[in-house]
């Protein structure tokens, strides 16, 4: 990709982004974080019940920029699942998932200082739940692969250096009523969820746990 138009779900108006603010544990660390979609952008825009945004618009232009997409090939759901480990804030409790977050950090951790822009998962509360489940042993490999495309959560867009901070230029802001948009934020998280739920029933307890490849028991590579 090389010229996009891409969205920022806000509570204000953002014409400038600021390169090196917001939160350093979003799923890749600190980065201005934008979708391809603007009603996606409203949703997110719509953090909380009764309280509404913006969905900032902008023209990227990609080209020389360095990117990383974790939905190509060779990467694999786990170099996601690594980045978000390195970068959420999420408490080991049991040896499995100890050791499950130190294997990852070794095997599949991507240097993505390296990059300009990143385009992967979005961890949205439905998403960060299948990883931790992950992590605890509690589904397999194959069911937390499936889970990552239910629901139409969306893939984001995230904007890592301050080269790719100058290639944005703001195109408006679309209000984004929170009656309208947080429900439909919920019901999106909700349907993701529920499509889990028949996914997992109907898969059993077949598949490569976490357990069986920190014990070398398979080929992990999905």
């Amino acid at each position: 990709m090389t010229r996009l138009t891409l969205y920022h779900g806000s509570s204000r108006i953002i014409e400038t982004p600021c390169f090196g603010a917001g939160n350093p544990h979003n799923d890749y660390g600190l980065g201005f974080y934008c979708t391809l979609h603007e009603e996606l952008a409203c949703e997110w825009a719509c953090a909380a019940e009764g309280a509404g945004g913006f969905a900032n618009k902008y023209v990227f232009d990609s080209s020389d920029l360095r990117m990383l997409d974790l939905a190509a090939e060779p990467y694999t759901i786990l170099h996601w699942l690594a980045l978000l480990v390195e970068n959420r804030v999420f408490e080991a409790k049991t040896p499995v998932a100890v050791e499950g977050k130190r294997f990852l950090r070794e095997r599949y951790l991507l240097p993505i200082e390296e990059y300009d822009v990143i385009r992967g998962y979005r961890a949205d509360d439905s998403y960060f739940s299948f990883a931790r489940a992950f992590l605890r042993n509690d589904i397999a490999l194959e069911q937390l692969s499936r889970a990552m495309r239910l629901g139409n959560l969306g893939e984001q867009v995230v904007l890592k250096s301050p080269r790719a901070f100058e290639r944005l230029r703001f195109e408006g802001a679309r209000p984004a009523a929170s009656e309208v948009y947080y429900p439909q934020r919920m019901e999106r998280d909700e349907n993701a969820r529920r499509l889990y739920r028949e996914e997992a029933s109907r898969l059993g307890i077949g598949g490569l746990y976490l357990r069986d490849i920190l014990q070398g028991g398979g080929n992990e590579g999905l």
